[in-house]
């Protein structure tokens, strides 16, 4: 960490407040003294980021649909506000990708998927991509431990003018009967000068019956149509309310925030549609609920210390009350404590070292029969280090993974009324596994010339993860024989970034990453039956996964009032599996073919333009051809998808009061399409957007 004490005379450095003092005899202004936080080391493998207005001007209602623009992303949407949603990174996926939330690991021990479309954009300030991970080193140990890692940001109150209250009200309305309003308020209760301290409350209610036209249609292999027609999607009706509520602060060569979150919703699940059944039954209530705190602190000069605590209850009721299929009313609750020290020492200059050590504990209780309670204890220590030799820098780490588990097998009616219990240890084993990590980049050209901002680098990564709960114990789904996950990644990058003072195009930054992964005992999450929270899983031996990722970013200034930009991201990849050499039957086999889901070309494109108070943002997202399995036959073939979305925004008031009143139009052309094979998509829909600021 570097910390430099300054006297500005410009008025906001980093995040302390300036306050000034007026002389009786004299005009000299007098400032309080500043801390100012950087990180000496920039990263080697830089993120993929959305931030600020180009994240707000995006059509996008959850952190599910944000992310899409980012390239080597597969989303699963299972359709409309309330579907499930989740991400894969380079196509490894789900429980290898990390979510962060202000920067420790949301996690959901029971089945290993982070729904992205519970997280609004309402409250968010970043949303980062990393490939590997996070290419610094002073972090908690469970950050070294995925394979990609997303880190969302929430916002931090931020004070202009001697303001101590700010206020936002937003309420959105528009297709799918949806009501949305939000309420953010930020007060400053304290810590004057240098050391301020913030307080921040958010609250956001959805209502929605998503409902919306969908095209079901099905043609043979000799181009005749086997029916087509058009239907209303019914049962993905959605009510939720979620709260934030957080305290932030600055210390002497330090921070610290504390973070709590509810999330309560009941919401239909619609179901694929099969069979010719239109409708579905089935319906959800999830509550979750987390507490977590951060602590950065400089102790002396050159040892720094990061502590992490969290908490989290997630409460989940699945009812399906058709008695053709199986009745089912099950709830599950699931708990983790978690804890993290990570220690930072500056060796030299130029070469730093880090130690941390986490502490996870993870436990599931459940309404099924049999169900065998398990609990689990992990432990992860990790040690890295980071070196800068003039214009080649280098960080290495090791992680260890420790996991514990015990189950309880409760068994009932004994004939006496009782309840008679025993319990077994040791299912699956206790793991202990090592998992290395080294990344470099360097810059091949020094100075200030046209190859300057030329950045090579390359990282590799060894990945390690347990099955879930679910994969392990599910009464009837579950896998006990289901090994662990093996991932070891390869990347090649470059990276071109250059400013422009007297030109149109202000910025340009260009990337393109060639990367190889392999997965041994690759685990599969298929949905079992109509419920979107069961899950089959199954290894399917040895994927290869090949890949490319460009992206392309301009920033123009094109008159004095309007500026543009625009972000271009494309994918090439083929996933294939090579589990079984014998199932290689060109007819139906699965030797060599393209993993369930996994296009091989997708991209994404956005421009905005701000002239004056009014702002537009298009958007273009497309998914090539793809199969629902392993075996690329025709009859597994899904077509490519695209859409259009369109956002035009008008800002009004003064700096006292402003509003801001926007009209978004999605799938512009009223595309039909499946992201997932059954669960068809909404097609074009509108909402309009009221925005307050006080």
């Amino acid at each position: 960490m570097l910390y430099v004490k300054a006297l500005c005379a410009g008025g906001l450095l980093a995040a302390g407040t300036v306050s000034f003092a007026q002389s009786r005899l004299d005009s000299i202004q007098h400032l309080d003294e500043v801390t100012v936080v950087a990180d000496r080391h920039r990263e080697i493998i830089p993120s993929q980021r959305l931030t600020g207005e180009k994240l707000e001007a995006l059509s996008s209602f959850s952190v599910a649909d944000a992310i899409r623009y980012f390239s080597g992303i597969q989303i699963k949407d299972y359709g409309g506000i309330g579907g499930l949603k989740t991400v894969d990174v380079r196509s490894m996926g789900t429980n290898h990708t990390g979510v962060f939330y202000d920067g420790i690991q949301l996690g959901n021990a029971q089945n290993g998927q982070i729904d992205l479309g519970k997280f609004s954009l309402d409250n968010m300030e970043e949303i980062s991509l990393y490939n590997g991970q996070k290419s610094e080193i002073f972090q908690p140990a469970r950050d070294f431990g995925s394979a990609g890692s997303i880190y969302l940001r929430t916002r931090r109150p931020h004070f202009e003018d001697g303001k101590r209250t700010r206020i936002r009200a937003i309420l959105r309305t528009g297709s799918f009967d949806l009501v949305n309003p939000s309420f953010l308020w930020e007060q400053r209760i304290g810590g004057d000068g240098a050391n301020p301290v913030s307080a921040s409350l958010n609250a956001e209610y959805v209502h929605a019956s998503g409902r919306y036209r969908f095209r079901y249609r099905k043609v043979f292999q000799d181009g005749s149509v086997a029916w087509d027609t058009t239907a209303v999607r019914r049962n993905g009706d959605i009510h939720s309310l979620r709260l934030e509520g957080g305290l932030n602060g600055l210390s002497a060569r330090g921070k610290w925030h504390v973070k709590s979150y509810f999330y309560d919703s009941g919401k239909g699940i619609p179901g694929a549609i099969v069979n010719n059944v239109w409708k579905r039954s089935q319906r959800q209530w999830d509550r979750n609920f987390f507490v977590q705190g951060s602590f950065r602190q400089q102790l002396f000069e050159g040892y720094d210390l990061l502590v992490n605590v969290k908490y989290a209850d997630d409460r989940m009721r699945y009812l399906n009350p058709d008695t053709t299929l199986m009745y089912i009313d099950n709830t599950f609750r699931q708990q983790e404590v978690y804890a993290s020290a990570a220690n930072r020492y500056a060796i030299l200059p130029n070469w730093d070292a880090s130690l941390s050590v986490d502490y996870q504990w993870n436990t599931l209780d459940a309404s099924l029969q049999d169900f065998v309670y398990p609990r689990r204890h992990t432990a992860l220590a990790a040690l890295a280090t980071a070196f800068e030799w003039r214009r080649l820098k280098a960080q290495a780490s090791l992680l260890g993974t420790f996991v514990f588990e015990n189950v309880t097998r409760i068994r009932h009616g004994d004939g006496n009324g009782d309840t008679l219990s025993d319990a077994r240890t040791g299912i699956p084993d206790d793991k202990q596994e090592y998992t290395p990590a080294l990344f470099l980049s360097y810059q091949p050209s020094a100075g200030e010339n046209l190859f300057s901002p030329l950045l090579l680098r390359a990282f590799y990564k060894r990945i390690f993860r347990m099955p879930t709960f679910n994969d392990l114990y599910y009464t009837d789904a579950g896998n006990i024989a289901l090994h662990p996950e093996y991932t070891t990644q390869y990347n090649l990058g470059i990276q071109y970034g250059k400013h422009f003072e007297q030109s149109v195009v202000r910025r340009v930054n260009l990337r393109a990453d060639a990367y190889y992964n392999e997965v041994t005992n690759k685990i599969i999450a298929v949905p079992k039956g109509n419920g979107q929270y069961r899950w089959m899983m199954m290894n399917i031996g040895y994927v290869e996964i090949r890949g490319i990722d460009v992206s392309a970013q301009a920033d123009m200034q094109c008159t004095a009032s309007l500026q543009c930009s625009v972000n271009l991201n494309y994918t090439c990849q083929k996933a294939q599996d090579f589990s079984n050499p014998s199932d290689n039957d060109p007819e139906a086999g699965t030797y060599g073919g393209q993993i369930a889901y996994i296009p091989w070309h997708n991209g994404s494109v956005i421009a905005t333009a701000n002239y004056r108070s009014w702002d537009m943002n298009y958007s273009f997202i497309y998914v090539g051809e793809r199969y629902h399995n392993s075996s690329n036959i025709p009859q597994n073939h899904e077509q490519p998808w695209y859409t259009h979305d369109l956002t035009v925004g008008k800002t009004f008031g003064d700096k006292k009061i402003r509003y801001k009143l926007s009209a978004e139009v999605n799938n512009l052309l009223n595309q039909y399409y499946d992201v997932v094979q059954n669960y068809p998509m909404p097609g074009r829909n509108y909402k309009l957007v009221l925005k307050v600021e006080i």
